[in-house]
């Protein structure tokens, strides 16, 4: 059983535009499930810790129309989140930063979560990312002092989804700082679309691509068991 560390934006409100976001509901709770289904186990952290504030667009009819993401939520899964500062980083095989624009906002800049992802690097497990969740890894470097995404094939949020409506609400164009550092692919023919840059680092496009990220990170999670076990037996 490998530990995954689900990171989560503790939200992000704009009095000012009305506008509040936070994690996005189907970026955790798909691959959450697609973890869980092959025997791993996922824990959660925020950067304030406790509850953040899950997007409410994520939840509505639109995003959410059979409820079943709705339903996860008002379980209260996701209401208990350890503060980042206080996360052991070695204790995790692999990280995975839950999109939605707050992670644009809280996440993206944020050394201490630059630094778990260090180590979570370092120690040879996977760092991973879907939609708005590669913001932190834009600014996250290696003890080498180079950015973790440089040259690798990437993935994220595209600048042509973005809703019209936020655009100058954001801090920066996700799609526009991916391309700077790696190569950024979107894939637009494909209804799901996730990366490995290398052995160690995924990315999937958009909340549409969130169960196909949730598998592939479980299937590499459970290869590299097996392969662990193997090389035991030896």
């Amino acid at each position: 059983m490998a530990k995954v560390l689900a990171v989560l934006s503790s939200g992000y409100t704009n009095e000012e535009h009305n506008y509040v976001t936070g994690w996005w509901a189907e970026e955790l709770f798909a691959p959450s499930l697609e973890l869980e289904k092959k025997g791993h186990m996922v824990e959660l952290a925020s950067i304030d810790g406790g509850k953040p504030v899950v997007d409410p667009i994520s939840l509505s009819k639109e995003a959410d129309p059979t409820g079943i993401y709705q339903k996860q939520y008002d379980s209260g899964i996701a209401d208990k989140t350890t503060a980042i500062v206080n996360v052991k980083a070695s204790d995790y095989d692999a990280i995975m930063i839950v999109g939605g624009h707050g992670a644009m906002f809280d996440l993206a800049h944020n050394e201490d979560l630059h630094a778990v992802i260090n180590v979570v690097y370092e120690l040879g497990g996977i760092v991973s990312a879907v939609c708005h969740g590669p913001a932190p890894l834009l600014y996250t470097k290696t003890k080498e002092g180079r950015t973790l995404l440089e040259g690798l094939k990437v993935t994220g949020y595209p600048n042509d989804k973005e809703p019209k409506e936020v655009i100058d609400l954001l801090p920066f164009s996700l799609e526009d700082e991916l391309s700077k550092i790696g190569n950024y692919h979107e894939e637009k023919d494909h209804d799901a679309y996730v990366v490995w840059g290398n052995k160690q680092i995924l990315t999937g496009r958009d909340p549409q691509s969130a169960e196909l990220f949730g598998r592939e990170l479980a299937k590499k999670l459970t290869e590299r068991e097996l392969q662990a076990e193997e090389k035991g037996m030896d």
